[in-house]
């Protein structure tokens, strides 16, 4: 390795890991997610647009994207129903990066989906599945204007910000759903309190009420309760 080599990379991993503080320092899970997308763009040579691609069974969401070229993708490859981002999304086999130096000579392996993903302006695109070792969280999908805009340096800086973003999004998902489950269980609870007031009911009666509200209307309990707080009882 010549030393501009070593000094390029020098670089580069001092920018990764400030990247991956930055991330765990991100005060929500959508930003975390915006962190991960705008860190593609300014760390991966070549990338003009990014973006998070997560499955819902076959619906396609995309999350965090840095421009209008990864919303339009993920939104055709749900109509086709192929893609290399929506393929990543759904690996099965082991197949958690890809690399297309040219989408235009890969009309054969997605012929729905690649000359209308050209016709975007789509050149070239680089993916990775987000994983952590219990769970697949979606793919982080990168895309440039030019063909054979992606190097192996381009690949490798990709995988390295694909790792790290894994192990933020796990951890920024689960704090999410720490703090709803904390807010839905404090809502719960004022609900309660005020049917126990109002009605002069005991904690399981106004539990009871709420409980079987939510069964009859079809309504989540928090939806519930909310409403009970914000009206000061059921109608």
């Amino acid at each position: 390795m010549s030393k501009e080599d070593k000094v390029g990379w020098g670089r580069f991993a001092h920018q990764m890991a400030s990247m991956a503080r930055d991330l765990l320092a991100q005060d929500s899970l959508d930003d975390t997610l915006t962190r991960i997308t705008a860190s593609a763009t300014e760390l991966v040579a070549g990338c003009d647009a990014a973006g998070i691609l997560v499955l819902h069974g076959k619906r396609v969401e995309t999350v965090a994207p840095t421009g209008r070229l990864a919303v339009d993708s993920d939104r055709l490859q749900e109509e086709l129903g192929e893609g290399p981002c929506f393929d990543a999304a759904h690996s099965s086999h082991g197949e958690r990066v890809f690399r297309i130096a040219d989408l235009a000579s890969l009309h054969q392996r997605w012929p729905g989906y690649a000359p209308r993903a050209h016709q975007l302006g789509i050149g070239s695109m680089m993916g990775f599945l987000l994983f952590t070792e219990d769970e697949d969280l979606g793919a982080l999908n990168l895309y440039s204007h030019r063909r054979g805009a992606f190097s192996e340096v381009s690949e490798t800086a990709g995988w390295l910000l694909a790792s790290h973003a894994a192990v933020a999004f796990s951890s920024a998902r689960t704090n999410a759903q720490l703090e709803q489950a904390v807010a839905t269980r404090h809502v719960i609870g004022e609900a309660m309190g005020i049917l126990m007031g109002r009605n002069h009911l005991t904690e399981d009666q106004a539990f009871d009420v709420l409980r079987r509200y939510s069964q009859e209307t079809n309504l989540k309990l928090r939806d519930v309760a909310r409403r009970v707080c914000e009206d000061g009882n059921l109608p």
